[in-house]
């Protein structure tokens, strides 16, 4: 007599099946949560004023690059990390020399390189030369004497006569800064794992 034994349903497929399910819905998850994150990051940083070039530095990447996986994950950065950064966590800034941080006033204008001009690259420009003048109360000043363009930009008088001199401060002289902290990355990434296990479980139901 022979006796043969018979499972059905197929238990090895139907785990195998399960297992597909699994890994289609972390990786989905994942992706998901890393999308929103930098969304949400992107958002910060425009709606904090500090401009959408800054915004998209933030980047996104999800592996497996390609298929699914039951170890998926999700990474967010941003291609400045340092600007970024500073502005998440609001340090005190003091200059690398020990001495005084040069913080331009309008008239200063900008750096050709973009950011903020230095005084170095503000006399090679303009012809001018700074003067300290030390104040008791509030930021010391570098000046220089001229006159400012219809732009507001300090620039070198063409008067012989000296019509329409006068002094312009041109950089704020202070020992250090305390940057206002304008964004909190850690809410949302937070926000964003938390949501991770509610994704995965709505997407393998759906399967």
């Amino acid at each position: 007599m022979r006796l043969k034994l018979e499972i059905s349903p197929d238990l090895a497929a139907l785990m195998q099946a399960e297992i597909a399910a699994g890994e289609k819905a972390v990786t989905s998850a994942m992706r998901e949560a890393g999308a929103s994150l930098k969304v949400a990051w992107r958002g910060q940083i425009t709606g904090a004023g500090l401009g959408k070039r800054l915004g998209n530095s933030i980047r996104l990447a999800t592996y497996p690059k390609g298929g699914e996986s039951l170890n998926a994950a999700a990474l967010v950065w941003s291609n400045a990390p340092v600007i970024v950064g500073a502005h998440d966590t609001g340090p005190l800034i003091r200059s690398r020399n020990g001495f005084w941080l040069a913080i331009p006033t309008p008239a200063a204008g900008k750096s050709t390189r973009g950011g903020r001009i230095t005084p170095g690259e503000w006399e090679r420009r303009t012809g001018l030369r700074l003067r300290f003048i030390y104040r008791r109360r509030g930021p010391s000043l570098l000046v220089a004497e001229g006159r400012l363009n219809s732009k507001g930009r300090a620039v070198a008088s063409r008067a012989k006569t000296g019509r329409g001199l006068t002094t312009v401060p041109i950089f704020l002289l202070v020992p250090q800064v305390k940057l206002r902290k304008r964004l909190d990355l850690a809410r949302d990434a937070e926000r964003a794992i938390d949501g991770v296990p509610g994704r995965i479980v709505a997407g393998w139901e759906r399967l």
